[in-house]
């Protein structure tokens, strides 16, 4: 076997640490519902697809260091594409709590439903908020953001030149906080809504102790509830989408 040849089998296992560490976890394409050989092979063809764009980016000679500086490459690799999806899945991980908490807030958090993207059971409308979100990241292509982003990363993060823990754990934050901004911004009229029924309700139960108010009010808080997720419920997810997919150009 020639040097170029093993250079590019080199090249192309440290293009698939990035790329499958990064779909290890990145939203939508690391679900659960996937099986994971289906994962795997994506993973692969995904790689090979983007070799020969990629491979002029990572420096030559790889076969001629050391078996350490190699192992060292690919812990930089599989770091860096967990990073990437971890920054990714952040936007998903804020939808998903805020979710809950508008679940509860409509009184709906006693009923779990089918997993959708996690493993834990969600409460029936956050499942059903994230199948939608879900689906919306391949229907609005935006996993060919995430290809095209891990493209640019080799440009920002060279291979084998690794990652810097504070950058890197500054970024993290930073983005946590702007996905929960934004999960915060667009569950605010659930959030609302529950703070003035409930305010309703316990005024009413003050005024008349002798009548159980919030027992009586909870079929009607509930079907309230149901009410403004109709009409704000693609609002909300065309909200997220388009924030996520502002990141993701960005």
């Amino acid at each position: 076997m020639s040097q170029v040849t093993t250079d590019i089998l080199l090249g192309i296992f440290l293009i698939f640490c990035r790329i499958g560490a990064c779909m290890l976890i990145a939203p939508a394409l690391s679900s659960n519902r996937i099986p994971p050989q289906i994962r795997l092979f994506l993973a692969l063809t995904v790689s090979l697809a983007l070799s020969p764009v990629l491979l002029d980016k990572i420096s030559g000679g790889i076969a001629g260091h050391p078996p350490a500086v190699l192992l060292s490459w690919i812990a930089s690799e599989l770091l860096v594409g967990l990073l990437i999806g971890l920054l990714a899945r952040v936007y998903f991980f804020a939808l998903q709590t805020m979710l809950v908490a508008v679940s509860m807030a409509l009184s709906y958090g006693g009923m779990p439903g089918s997993p959708i993207d996690e493993a834990e059971p969600l409460p029936a409308i956050s499942s059903l908020i994230m199948m939608v979100a879900t689906a919306a990241v391949f229907l609005s292509d935006l996993h060919w953001e995430i290809f095209r982003g891990l493209i640019a990363s080799y440009s920002r993060m060279p291979a084998g030149q690794g990652i810097g823990p504070q950058s890197s754990l500054t970024e993290l934050v930073d983005q946590t906080g702007a996905a929960f901004v934004v999960s915060l911004r667009i569950s605010s009229p659930f959030l609302l809504y529950s703070v003035i029924v409930n305010l309703v309700a316990g005024l009413a139960n003050k005024l008349t102790p002798q009548i159980p108010v919030f027992f009586i009010a909870t079929p009607f808080v509930m079907l309230g509830g149901l009410f403004v997720m109709y009409f704000a419920a693609q609002d909300y997810v065309l909200l997220f989408i388009e924030a996520f997919s502002a990141w993701l150009r960005g």
